[in-house]
């Protein structure tokens, strides 16, 4: 008999970010105080529920590596973070394109990225129509042993979606 192993996808949209600053580019712009006080409540919650990644991707985007990078620290996260320019702007196959190139020893890998791509790639994976506000972090299970047989219709199945406007302080 096989025995197969699921492997696990945490999408993470980045952590509110801050409109103040004048004459930056939407590439540099910060988290506010908000993101700042959501993306380290988020790991807290990957800490909790024994979900610290293996592997963290994320934007290069600032307000996506702060997020990635406080979350990190908050859920125990004792990994490298991968910062990738495809994630800036990405469409699903972006991240998909990433993900299908793990190896196969990762179990759990974690993406932050932007709307509407990650979105959309929940709703590709999962058939599920959810709205990712800032911070928001989904869990998806994939019917699959290795990452590189991941495809946009992966029949994954999303087993739990944490808002942080839901979450104790």
């Amino acid at each position: 008999m096989l025995f197969r192993q699921m492997k696990l996808i945490l999408i993470l949209r980045h952590a509110k970010s801050s409109w103040k600053e004048t004459g930056i580019s939407d590439h540099s712009r910060p988290l506010n105080r908000r993101g700042k006080k959501d993306a380290p409540r988020m790991g807290q919650v990957l800490f909790e529920e024994d979900l610290v990644p293996d592997i963290i991707l994320s934007s290069t985007a600032r307000r996506a590596r702060d997020t990635s990078g406080m979350v990190a620290e908050s859920s125990g996260f004792e990994g490298d973070i991968h910062y990738l320019e495809s994630f800036y702007h990405a469409w699903p196959s972006d991240y998909l394109d990433a993900l299908r190139n793990l190896s196969g020893d990762i179990k759990i890998a974690m993406i932050v990225g932007h709307n509407p791509g990650v979105e959309t790639l929940l709703e590709m994976l999962t058939g599920e129509d959810e709205r990712l506000p800032t911070a928001a972090l989904a869990l998806i299970q994939l019917p699959i042993d290795n990452w590189s047989q991941l495809t946009d219709g992966a029949e994954g199945e999303l087993l739990n979606l944490w808002l942080p406007r839901t979450l104790l302080e």
